[in-house]
């Protein structure tokens, strides 16, 4: 019968201390475990609004279930079970609505609107607006949309249609419409300049989309958006065209054509206006002269002196010696006229 050594199943002290070290490398990576966990939940369970936002929590659960009407401002927020924390931009934000893709969209988003006429035209347009931090609860609460979804879809409806309103009072071009009107001059009075005629902006047309009309097109346009979304809390600022108005090809090529035929309208008026000026003055140098001429024969019946001082005048210079005919008044000595010049002459000598 053999014997152990007296140790029986007791592990030796080096069996003891590895099973301490396992024991405690368990429990820190059970601790991290619940660390890592914990960090999860609280992410997935939060939401930090940054400043220039507001939050706006909605719940599927408790007394008020939907769009709490109070805005969470700037900082970390639970989200307890049911709930959600969205966050709508409260800075002062410019967007613009480009056919082009720009930092604001990928697609296009130009503006479509018509003339009086419904000529249909398209631009690029930039809005400045703001969200009042005091009212962002209640535009999600009317719309149900996402920031960048609102801004894409009720206020470029918005826009458009307020642009639209303010273009279809007006025309184009004055003289897009009146393309198939000749070009007429009124019938002048005698002696008046002729006038040309053109686009009559100041009465029957008073505004054009080419022209001053394409921006009070657009401040109207703006005056409307900012009563319509003032209650609602959204502050447009600010509204611009970015570039031109790109307008249909026929519209284009018509208002070029009436132009140029406008300007030969012009100018051959204005050629017969300086004909009419060059032979008015004409006639009023004729009468000049017939009425000097009428004034000397007056003259001349009243004083019959003064054709014999003609008659002399002409006989001491003005006819020469040589001349084969000379015709001086009856009465007078030519000889005698001629001799005392010819003694002046050597006088002076």
């Amino acid at each position: 019968m053999t014997f152990g050594n007296g140790t029986g199943g007791i592990k030796p002290p080096a069996f003891r201390a590895g099973g301490s070290v396992g024991r405690t490398l368990l429990m820190i990576g059970g601790i991290l475990g619940l660390i890592l966990v914990a960090s999860v939940s609280v992410s997935s369970c939060s939401v930090t609004v940054e400043s220039g936002y507001m939050g706006i929590k909605t719940t599927k659960f408790g007394p008020n279930p939907g769009v709490q009407k109070e805005e969470l401002g700037p900082g970390f927020h639970w989200e307890g079970i049911g709930e959600k924390i969205r966050t709508y931009q409260t800075l002062q934000r410019t967007y613009s609505y480009t056919r082009e893709p720009n930092a604001d969209g990928r697609e296009n988003e130009e503006i479509m609107f018509s003339d009086v006429l419904g000529l249909p035209m398209t631009a690029d347009v930039a809005l400045t607006f703001k969200v009042r931090e005091d009212r962002a609860a209640d535009l999600y609460a009317t719309w149900r949309q996402e920031f960048d979804a609102f801004i894409d879809g009720p206020l470029r409806t918005s826009v458009r249609a307020a642009i639209a309103r303010e273009t279809e009072k007006l025309p184009v071009a004055c003289n897009a419409q009146q393309s198939s009107v000749p070009v007429v001059a009124p019938v002048a009075a005698p002696g008046a300049p002729i006038v040309p005629v053109g686009t009559q902006d100041a009465e029957d047309c008073p505004g054009q989309l080419i022209g001053p009309g394409r921006q009070i097109v657009l401040q109207k346009a703006m005056q409307a958006l900012q009563r319509e979304w003032a209650p609602q809390g959204l502050d447009i600022i600010r509204m611009e065209w970015v570039g031109s108005i790109r307008y249909p090809e026929s519209v284009v090529a018509a208002i070029q054509s009436r132009t140029t035929a406008e300007q030969n309208t012009r100018a051959a008026l204005e050629r017969v206006n300086l004909e009419r000026a060059n032979a008015e003055a004409r006639i009023a140098q004729a009468r000049g002269q017939a009425e000097a001429n009428r004034l000397l024969a007056e003259s001349i019946r009243s004083n019959p002196e003064v054709v014999r001082l003609r008659e002399v005048e002409r006989t001491l210079g003005v006819c020469p010696l040589d001349a084969e005919t000379c015709v001086v008044g009856s009465g007078i000595d030519v000889s005698a006229l001629i001799a005392s010049r010819n003694a002046a002459s050597g006088a002076d000598r």
